[in-house]
């Protein structure tokens, strides 16, 4: 049973690594030529929150931060920045994801709204203090909220499709410990 725990952990985060792939495959096509008017969520950035609540085991921090740092070279951003912030981001919240365990989901939504609006604002502050260009804030706003709109989505069928769930009062949460 040992065995089928870990590698069920080792399965789960390297389903985390090819789901954040495969976002960020998608995002790099060449889908439509036209300049958006309009920013679209940041699925990766709520796919990385919603598992760091839910399931903490199953997204590392070196794997949080390779991700975004893959994701910050090929989008051409600020390399290692925002990898910084989502780490700092998904690491306090798994350090609250022991008592999110049995708060309701609108607590969950509204835990992830704080933070991803902390992230957001800290992005664009030290960009500001950088003197790095950065895109106009209207579409930062509208990323962040359209990022949150995606949450309950992304949590759903991170639970149903791939059964990343909160764990139980009783379930391991450890290698060999109880919660």
């Amino acid at each position: 049973m040992a065995e089928t725990a870990g590698s069920r952990l080792w399965l789960r985060r390297a389903a985390y690594l090819l789901l954040a792939v495969a976002i960020v495959f998608f995002q790099l096509l060449p889908l439509d030529t036209l300049p958006p008017r309009w920013a679209p969520p940041d699925l990766l950035m709520a796919l990385s929150l919603a598992w760091a609540v839910r399931r903490p085991e199953y997204v590392p921090a070196l794997a949080i931060a390779a991700v975004f740092l893959l994701a910050d070279l090929l989008f051409q951003r600020p390399p290692g920045l925002l990898a910084l912030l989502v780490v700092l981001a998904t690491e306090w919240l798994k350090s609250r994801a022991r008592g999110l365990r049995d708060a309701s989901f609108a607590t969950e939504w509204a835990q992830v709204a704080g933070v991803l609006v902390a992230l957001t604002l800290a992005y664009r502050l030290i960009l500001a203090i950088l003197l790095v260009p950065q895109p106009p804030l209207g579409l930062s706003l509208i990323q962040m909220l359209m990022t949150l709109a995606v949450y309950p989505a992304v949590v759903a069928v991170s639970h149903l499709a791939l059964g990343v769930r909160k764990p139980a009062a009783g379930d391991l949460e450890g290698p060999g410990l109880r919660s």
